[in-house]
């Protein structure tokens, strides 16, 4: 999928590295100032990371999906689409292309990918200080299911595709 923001496609292995550079990035941009720098980027978190996303692009479990720009890897998304409610893991804009459209075509894409498994509903926690991304969320039609201590659960309910 192409749009003038960015190209949309299935994440290969060889992304790996820009994958986790643009992870590293925009959640340094939500985490700071309310957890410790090296529980989001300290070299054990960093391979942590780097594992679970190795593990979801070779997984046939997950969908991975990369917004591209030019040559450049500027965004991803983590989905699960196997059954009703499965989540959206990880969705994760590079903040230098934040309010270009890009988030909002790699949505669609994630969306398009909900469609064609059929699902109804599908799932994902935010980071609950992270008002930026729950207003991106809300704007894109996910409503608010649940809270926790430090986390917000929201759902969307799927339309079916025209």
């Amino acid at each position: 999928m192409s749009t003038p923001h960015a190209t949309i496609r299935h994440a290969v292995i060889e992304d790996l590295d820009a994958i986790c550079d643009v992870h590293a990035r925009a959640r340094a941009t939500y985490y700071e100032g309310h957890l410790p720098r090296e529980a989001y980027s300290g070299p054990g978190e960093l391979e942590r990371q780097r594992t679970g996303t190795r593990e979801a692009i070779t997984s046939r479990e997950h969908t991975v999906l990369c917004a591209v720009r030019g040559d450049h890897v500027v965004g991803f998304a983590v989905l699960g689409a196997r059954f009703d409610g499965d989540k959206l893991f990880h969705f994760h804009i590079d903040p230098e292309v934040w309010r270009t459209g890009t988030g909002t075509a790699l949505h669609r894409a994630c969306v398009a990918v909900w469609q064609a498994a059929k699902l109804g509903t599908a799932r994902l926690e935010v980071f609950a200080p992270n008002a930026r991304a729950r207003a991106f969320y809300v704007s894109q039609g996910w409503q608010e299911d649940g809270r926790s201590e430090d986390h917000v659960t929201m759902l969307l309910r799927v339309q079916a595709a025209a």
